[in-house]
């Protein structure tokens, strides 16, 4: 089934069991011609299945502040049913999910050798890739990636994840065979290239000096999704990007698993935000006393209303539970923007406080 270039298959994700080799079977089903095709990496939503070998229990480890690259063989069926393998470096990475308080799993960084050692295969053009892991189970793990898809609706401006299914062997056999759906994200500079811009380091630059409706249609999109954990001056969940040193730079997010929409078991708001729950709406946008950006936000979201409801309703990795509090979450949104009394009270609140929360995170 495919949505707005997304493909989902059935999953019952709350009974997950996998059984024999899962790479043995992706080599059947690349033998039909069914696995990904021979195209960019990020072209496709086709589930990409992988395998990772390796010491991986000194890989999960090894999660102090200087992580070191450990050798890994990254191994995939193409659709002509040529086995790729390529040898690899991977460490730990990340701040929240990199603790192992917080998650068994840390989130990985992927370093591949130089272009010409990659072939012709769909990793050809990669430098070092975002591995995003499970945390709290796979079901966490296919909603993050949705709302992905999701701002990629809204701005080219904007991380491409693709949703993987990898196998994990430890060579070293001090783990079992564990298979999980994880995220490959899309490297920030080739983000930045591909949108003829460079990134920009510009800690303690004040929101109010990001690109304005840019920035405003960002931050409704993190008031959909409820998520609060950002922050443009101390750069916590965003990349600036800039196409001319004249212009404002640009607010793009990431790291969407404390969104409300997701509802990660761990997530919590931060305490400074005097929420009680991640699926509690706060706007936290600048004051905009003129109200006009918003009508171009609020017109873009409106105008993208099906696609939104669709990206989650024709996809079958969701269950029917999560799929009804996700079609109400976006339904109050949505009552939100389309009424003018509550478009006051929520996106005006900037002008009616001095109060300004600014997230730092776990970052130094």
């Amino acid at each position: 089934m495919a949505v707005n270039g997304i493909h989902c298959f059935i999953l019952v994700l709350s009974t997950i069991a996998f059984s024999g080799n899962l790479f043995a079977q992706t080599e059947t089903t690349a033998s039909t011609g069914r696995n990904i095709k021979n195209s960019g990496l990020f072209d496709t939503d086709e589930l990409l299945h992988l395998k990772l070998s390796g010491r991986l229990n000194e890989l999960y480890t090894d999660r102090k502040d200087n992580m070191t690259y450990h050798p890994l063989l990254l191994q995939y069926w193409s659709a002509d049913s040529v086995l790729h393998s390529i040898r690899i470096r991977a460490k730990a990475r990340g701040n929240f999910r990199r603790l192992k308080e917080n998650c068994k799993l840390p989130p990985l960084l992927l370093n591949f050798p130089k272009t010409e050692k990659l072939g012709n295969t769909i990793f050809k053009k990669q430098n070092k890739l975002k591995l995003v892991m499970p945390c709290g189970g796979d079901e966490y793990v296919v909603r993050e990636w949705l709302v992905y898809k999701l701002y990629n609706l809204f701005t080219e401006k904007s991380f491409r994840a693709r949703l993987t299914q990898v196998e994990f062997q430890d060579s070293a056999q001090q783990r079992k065979l564990e298979t999980y759906y994880c995220i490959l994200l899309e490297d920030e500079n080739d983000m930045a290239s591909r949108n003829h811009a460079t990134l920009m380091n510009a800690r303690q630059l004040p929101m109010e000096r990001a690109a304005r409706d840019e920035f405003t249609m960002m931050a409704v999109f993190q008031y959909m999704i409820a998520n609060t954990d950002w922050s443009v001056p101390y750069m916590q969940n965003i990349k600036l990007l800039t196409t001319d040193s004249g212009k404002a730079p640009i607010a793009v997010p990431y790291d969407f698993d404390h969104a409300g929409l997701v509802s990660a078991p761990y997530a919590g708001p931060a305490p400074e935000l005097e929420i009680s729950s991640i699926r509690e709406r706060i706007y936290r946008g600048y004051c905009n006393p003129g109200m006009m950006d918003y009508v171009v936000a609020f017109k873009l979201f409106n105008e993208k209303r099906k696609e939104v409801y669709e990206t989650f309703t024709n996809c079958s990795y969701l269950n029917s539970k999560y799929l009804k509090f996700a079609t109400r979450f976006l339904d109050d949104f949505y009552k939100t923007i389309d009424n003018p009394k509550s478009i006051e009270e929520v996106f005006n609140k900037p002008c009616r406080t001095n109060v300004r929360v600014e997230l730092k995170g776990l970052k130094d």
